[in-house]
């Protein structure tokens, strides 16, 4: 879904580019979801509209806030630190996303963590068994180079159905290569087609036939 919506930093939803088109297309530029205007004047005004809804501990809006800490964009100064301690927060009220990043941050020893391949991978595993693609992904990689080609095919295979495409390109490699079945590969290019299927709409495909970017203060796959 990611690589088809746009994160709204009015709410904190993310919404799906061909409502976000079929809104414009009708001659408004408010958000689809909830219908505050679009018209921002800068980044300022946005990030502190995400700053509102990170007060009353809203899991989305404090992990988008570590990210642009931890990126420096959107105004706000780089802070790694301070990154790592909204993913935590984020984290612990429930955002798969943060776990994900908090992941990254223990494998490479980011914000002053000290490096722990296995704390890393516990974050990442956690998200992956609540569902979160990314995550499984990461595990599978990260199989992958340990030399562990099962368990990176199965990892693949688990994402490639929850619609990742460079989980099924990682897969077909692996194929390719001797390194997982002609039974897995089909598994995943079955699962991946079907969820493809479950996400087409009509507004979607127009969306992205025109290359629709969506609004200036949305943000894309983040």
């Amino acid at each position: 879904m990611g690589y088809h919506s746009k994160f709204m930093t009015c709410c904190v939803k993310r919404v799906c580019n061909g409502c976000c088109l079929a809104t414009q297309t009708r001659g408004s530029n408010d958000c689809p979801f909830c219908r505050t205007s679009t018209d921002f004047p800068d980044y300022k005004s946005a990030i502190a509209m995400v700053r509102k809804r990170a007060e009353k501990k809203d899991p989305s809006a404090i992990h988008f806030l570590g990210d642009k800490y931890f990126f420096g964009n959107y105004g706000l100064k780089k802070d790694v630190p301070r990154a790592v301690e909204m993913w935590t927060e984020a984290a612990e009220l429930g955002s798969l996303k943060a776990l994900c990043a908090l992941g990254n941050a223990h494998l490479n020893g980011l914000g002053g963590l000290a490096i722990d391949r296995a704390k890393g991978f516990e974050f990442w595993e956690t998200a992956a068994r609540k569902g979160h693609a990314d995550s499984r992904h990461n595990l599978g990689t990260s199989e992958l180079q340990l030399g562990n080609c099962d368990r990176a095919a199965r990892h693949f295979v688990i994402a490639a159905k929850l619609g990742v495409k460079v989980s099924l390109d990682a897969i077909k490699d692996m194929f390719k290569r001797g390194d997982a079945t002609k039974d897995q590969y089909a598994e995943a290019l079955k699962g991946y087609q079907a969820a493809m299927e479950e996400m087409k709409s009509h507004d979607r495909e127009v969306a992205a036939r025109v290359g629709f970017a969506g609004y200036v203060h949305a943000i894309g796959p983040s």
